[in-house]
């Protein structure tokens, strides 16, 4: 762990074992410059986020590029998730230009050129698979967010990044049977997979998080003037599954109708929100916030 203008940059132990391993195999060169071609992906991601004023805890280095850990967490605009996440992956077609232009030039080794890149293509193509933590995810999670609820644009994101682990584990099985050792396919793809099973067992606090900050995001909203979404619904359905229902970039008024299709109340959102986080039930019914 290394703490550097006020960030602190913390290596995975995955990471860590790769840096080691390499030096130990005569690799030391690749290595540091594996290194180098992370940390300025890395700093892509940081500096946009800096730029938007998100707060920024910590930069994970991985031996395929980061993770920004962050406090924002569903709470910005989600075009400015698509511009972090893809201001790391833009850092790989200037260094790639770059490193055409000196070998062009004579500038240095040539198989060195190459080799850095070979490296950015490998690095900055495997972050654009759309599986989580990757930069292909999170890509993925902003634009399903522009069409699913929030509760589902998590929850098919991450079941998305389950099944595309287990297929990366599966392909890493099929060469080791042909005769093969991509044991670092094999050891990338568990990782993918055990972080996404430990971020589906986290999307109840990864929503309440979202339900904290939608006040404070829907009032800049409001602020600006805005089309609502309507979300119409019986007095009988929980608040819990009325919060499922809501889109992080639209505001809600809630329509609740009797069995005949008489509406009986609207209600804001800011109303349910407020209800289920003082302390209502999941399973409380809407109709307990006006009757």
């Amino acid at each position: 762990m290394i703490k550097w203008a006020g960030t602190t940059y913390r290596f995975h132990p995955l990471f860590t074992l790769i840096m080691i391993g390499s030096a130990l195999t005569g690799y030391f060169l690749e290595a540091v410059t594996l290194f180098g071609i992370v940390l300025v992906h890395e700093l892509g991601h940081l500096v946009a986020a800096s730029g938007f004023g998100w707060r920024v805890k910590e930069v994970q280095l991985l031996p395929f590029g980061g993770v920004l850990v962050v406090d924002e967490l569903g709470t910005v605009p989600t075009w400015e998730e698509l511009v972090v996440s893809l201001a790391g992956p833009l850092q790989h077609v200037w260094m790639i230009l770059l490193a055409l232009l000196m070998k062009g030039l004579g500038v240095g080794v040539g198989s060195w050129w190459d080799y850095f890149i070979d490296a950015n293509l490998m690095i900055g193509l495997f972050n654009l698979i759309p599986v989580m933590p990757l930069d292909g995810g999170k890509v993925l999670q902003s634009l399903l967010g522009y069409f699913l609820s929030y509760h589902n644009t998590i929850l098919y994101t991450v079941w998305i990044s389950m099944m595309l682990s287990t297929a990366i584990i599966a392909m890493a099985i099929m060469q080791f049977i042909s005769g093969q050792l991509p044991l670092n396919i094999l050891v990338i793809g568990i990782f993918l997979l055990v972080s996404n099973w430990y971020a589906y067992r986290q999307l109840p606090y990864h929503f309440f998080r979202f339900l904290i900050g939608r006040g404070a995001r829907m009032s800049q909203v409001i602020s600006r003037g805005t089309l609502a979404q309507p979300i119409v619904i019986t007095k009988q359905r929980t608040m819990g599954e009325t919060l499922k229902l809501f889109m992080r970039e639209k505001y809600h008024l809630i329509y609740i109708v009797n069995d005949v299709g008489r509406i009986q109340a609207v209600l804001p959102e800011q109303q349910i929100v407020s209800g289920y986080l003082d302390g209502k039930k999941p399973g409380s019914a809407v109709s307990d916030l006006f009757m």
